[in-house]
């Protein structure tokens, strides 16, 4: 049966490309602009950085819970009440474990700047996500090196290193504060 040439215009690369191009001028977006790559590459880097973090919560867990099993063994009559170092320490791990997933989440759910004729009125938007790449990198790093201290570490180890982690933990939150700053900034 012949084509009654209904249809064709499905298949018409050059009128397909001018309607998707309106689509995407609509929906605010243009994927050959270098800004959506840089928001793009910006949440990517912010999501792995998360991901590093959630891996430090997991290793921090499995310290804290091998912790407990050996340091925190169940009451007997001559022994009725756990040593109280030892649940001040299995403490500190969890209030550890706590403090990262935190992290974690904060980092998960920071904004990119928004793509609009408003913002774009106020910041140049590349010069801005530049700047916030910069600072995710620093973070992915941060993340990294809090990853590499805990990960298959046990937990006296972990608390051997308890100062050292907890700086780590409020250099994370400093460079999250700066980040807050690019995207309040106006210019």
């Amino acid at each position: 049966m012949a084509s009654s040439g209904f249809g064709r215009e499905f298949y018409d690369a050059g009128a397909l490309r001018q309607i998707a191009t309106n689509l995407f001028y609509g929906w605010g977006y243009n994927f050959y602009r270098a800004e959506n790559q840089l928001r793009a590459d910006d949440q990517l880097v912010r999501s792995q950085a998360a991901g590093l973090l959630s891996q430090s919560t997991a290793a921090v867990d499995v310290a804290e819970s091998a912790y407990r099993r050996e340091h925190l063994p169940l009451p007997l009559r001559s022994k009725p009440f756990p040593d109280a170092e030892a649940v001040a320490a299995a403490q500190r791990l969890e209030r550890l474990a706590r403090a990262i997933g935190a992290l974690s989440a904060a980092i998960q759910h920071q904004p990119a700047p928004e793509n609009d004729r408003m913002t774009q009125r106020y910041r140049d938007e590349a010069a801005t996500l530049e700047t916030l790449i910069q600072t995710d990198e620093r973070l992915a790093g941060q993340c990294e090196l809090l990853r590499s201290m805990v990960q298959g570490k046990d937990g006296i180890a972990i608390l051997a290193k308890m100062a050292d982690l907890e700086a780590g933990l409020e250099a994370i939150r400093g460079t999250l504060q700066r980040r807050d700053a690019v995207l309040m900034s106006r210019g």
